[in-house]
């Protein structure tokens, strides 16, 4: 049978109340006291119970986090700053995967809170404002990342409006002048494509070229190809030579319709994606795109969990934004040369 405290207790010739003490560091014992109960948890190999021991200190070193889709390469990637940094920390990580559903995002909630946790992180594309109504009543510190909906609580993100108007003028730069954005109108005042849409639209209006934006009607990046006959008029009508998408895999897509189209990419029409996802290294022509540092975001958002919990941290509300970067490759051709 397992030890349990009182057996520690009468190998150290303690009570259980200073073998407690001694466990959680709570309150001060004398050194010799100290060491024996030290000597005996050695000897007879005692685990504490945690949980009944999270009980009693409000501290169980738990962060749950609830996300949309393990095998999606952003999460994969935000879970990797989260567990990387909880470690460091010696939290750990109890992890929950809704695949889209909002109910069973409020279940995790629900028994994530059960278990005790000292902070909850949500990465998930979807909009349940039930669930933010959740977190915040449970006063549990929470965050909630997105890479799609405008809905970032207390996390960490980057300037989209700046990160378009940025590439955008990198296109620019590079000679073309007839550029077509493309990215995805569902739900789209609530979203970041409203403001990659507006860093777009900023660096044509600058530069007095004119806008053409073109949006796919569905919410999954493969529905790029309903809009194939839309696309490809607007290509020839406006003799298209760059197109700005707002995903990397948007981007992809477009390329394959192109390609089925007579057009290569960049000898035809260039094509820049926005995330910096595996996928834009790994096709070919290799993807230029907007890198978005998402370990970081993992990482700072677990980070200010941690000095919420300390109560360290009195900007709590407030998010961190953190710089994006253009990863110049192959899906791009220099009209210039």
């Amino acid at each position: 049978m397992a030890s349990t405290i009182k057996d520690v207790a009468k190998m150290a010739d303690v009570s259980i109340s200073t073998v407690s003490r001694v466990i959680n560091d709570s309150k001060p014992v004398s050194p010799e006291a100290r060491r024996r109960v030290l000597h005996a948890i050695d000897v007879l190999d005692y685990k504490p119970n945690e949980v009944a021991r999270s009980l009693v200190t409000k501290k169980s070193n738990l962060i749950g986090v609830i996300v949309e889709d393990i095998g999606s390469n952003f999460i994969a990637q935000i879970l990797r700053g989260v567990e990387e940094v909880g470690r460091m920390y010696k939290y750990d990580i109890l992890l929950s995967s809704s695949y889209g559903d909002a109910e069973s995002e409020m279940k995790f909630a629900n028994l994530l809170a059960q278990k005790q946790v000292e902070g909850i992180i949500v990465i998930s594309n979807i909009h349940n404002p039930k669930l933010e109504y959740k977190l915040e009543e449970s006063k549990i510190p929470y965050v909630i990342i997105s890479n799609f909906y405008d809905i970032e609580k207390f996390s960490a993100t980057i300037d989209y409006e700046k990160a378009s108007y940025d590439m955008v003028n990198f296109l620019i730069a590079k000679g073309h002048k007839n550029i077509a954005s493309l990215g995805i109108r569902k739900d789209y005042d609530r979203t970041f494509e409203k403001k990659k849409v507006e860093g777009y639209n900023r660096a044509m209006e600058e530069h007095g070229l004119k806008k053409i934006n073109l949006f796919v009607e569905g919410r999954e990046a493969s529905d790029v190809e309903n809009e194939e006959a839309k696309i490809i008029e607007t290509v020839e009508k406006e003799r298209i030579t760059a197109f700005f998408t707002s995903y990397d895999t948007v981007a992809i897509h477009l390329m394959n319709l192109l390609l089925d189209n007579n057009y290569k990419t960049p000898k035809d029409i260039s094509v820049t994606g926005f995330g910096g996802s595996y996928i834009s290294d790994i096709y070919r022509p290799k993807l230029t795109t907007v890198k978005i540092p998402y370990y970081d975001i993992g990482a700072v958002s677990i980070r200010k969990i941690l000095k919420r919990i300390a109560k360290k941290d009195g900007n709590f509300s407030e998010n961190v934004v953190l710089p994006s970067e253009i990863l110049e490759r192959e899906s791009v051709k220099d009209l210039n040369d």
